[in-house]
Formats: C-alpha cells, structure tokens, sequence
C-alpha cells in the first residue's frame, strides 16, 4: 500500500484506514470459506498484513505529530498527542474493535495483556541488551511495551529493532520512531512489560470485529 504525503494527508490517511478494512472483510471471507489447513494459512497471511501496513503505512504518518500529556488528535500531525493515546488510535484505525479512550486512559499492562493474550515477557531492571536479545529471539513482528511511565510499539525485523512513540522526552517532535538503545524512555525504565501483537486469537477477533472490554 505505499503512499506519497501530500497536502491533504488527513484524506490520504482516512482512505488507507478504509482500504484496510476492505482488506479485513476480504480476510474474514476468505477465512469463513476455508478448511483448517487453509483458516491457518489466512491467518498467517493476515498477519503479515497487519504486521506491515502498520509498520510501512500507519506509522509514517504519524511521524512528527507533537507530544502532550493531554493530547488526544485522532488526525496524523494536527494537534498533538499523548501516548497510550497514539497507541490505541493505531489499533483502533487498523481496525481492532478496543475501548480507546479507556485503555489511553489506563495503565499500558492492563490492555498488553488482554492483546498479546499469553504471548508476553516482563523485565525489571534489565540492561537494553537483555531486551534486544529477548526480541530478537521472540521473532519479526509489532510488539506492544508498557515501561514505568509510558508505552508505545516495539518493531522488529531481523537485527533491526525500533521503538517507536510519541516521546515525551522530545514533544516538539511527538511521534518517532529510534532505535532502542538510545536516549529514550525504554532504554531508561526499569520496568518494561512486552507483549508480541498478532496471536491467532487476535487475528481472529479483528477478522471478526469482536470487542475487547
């Protein structure tokens, strides 16, 4: 889906989200009409969906829109933005029927652990490149991380691991995405709690738009 950012980028943004969603019903009727070996195999591929188009596509636009602990835009670089609430407007526009306002609201484990359903490792004062071993280990794919006071994703392809946030440490910047061993919130928490996104469990509740409470 690769997108040029021109002037109107609140409609690009808009038509991505509603690409994606065809793009779920086109899961979902596929998935509904398929043997196991085959629900399996649409699941994987919605996976892989999921794991890109928020990587390459929802996060670009998103770069640059500043930071504040009370900002709530839900429109890429207009306004600004607090981080649980650019964590749960990204899940909830790639099409994840989740409570965004409450789960903003709340503390990040409460709603990592409902995603990653199992899939999740807590450290506590652990040196980075503990986490970096863990990731790398644990596989490609778009994690979730709740640290002391923050939360944001986790990207992980091959060596390459990125944390990206809308950083409080530099809110006339807001969302970015940097390595994780620099100067930034998970380098410096001593509480980080991570969860790997995409289980079959939450394929399927997104193929199938069922609610998180």
């Amino acid at each position: 889906m690769g997108y040029c950012y021109g002037q109107n980028k609140g409609n690009e943004y808009s038509l991505l989200v509603q690409e994606i969603l065809l793009k779920r019903e086109k899961f979902k009727s596929k998935y509904v009409n398929s043997d196991t070996a085959e629900k399996v195999s649409t699941l994987n591929e919605a996976r892989i969906f999921l794991d890109r188009v928020i990587s390459k596509d929802i996060f670009p636009y998103w770069y640059g829109t500043n930071w504040d602990y009370n900002g709530t835009t839900r429109i890429p670089k207009e306004g600004k933005i607090a981080c649980g609430y650019f964590v749960t407007n990204i899940l909830t526009d790639v099409g994840f029927n989740i409570p965004r306002i409450k789960w903003a609201q709340s503390a990040s484990e409460v709603f990592i652990v409902k995603l990653a359903h199992g899939n999740i490792k807590r450290f506590t004062n652990r040196p980075i490149n503990e986490i970096e071993k863990y990731l790398q280990i644990s596989g490609n794919g778009v994690y979730l991380v709740g640290l002391d006071m923050h939360v944001g994703f986790l990207v992980v392809e091959s060596t390459n691991i990125s944390f990206i946030h809308s950083n409080y440490y530099q809110p006339k910047i807001g969302v970015m995405s940097e390595k994780i061993n620099s100067r930034n919130p998970l380098n410096d928490s001593n509480y980080r709690i991570i969860g790997k996104l995409m289980t079959d469990e939450m394929i399927v509740k997104w193929l199938f738009n069922q609610a998180y409470d």
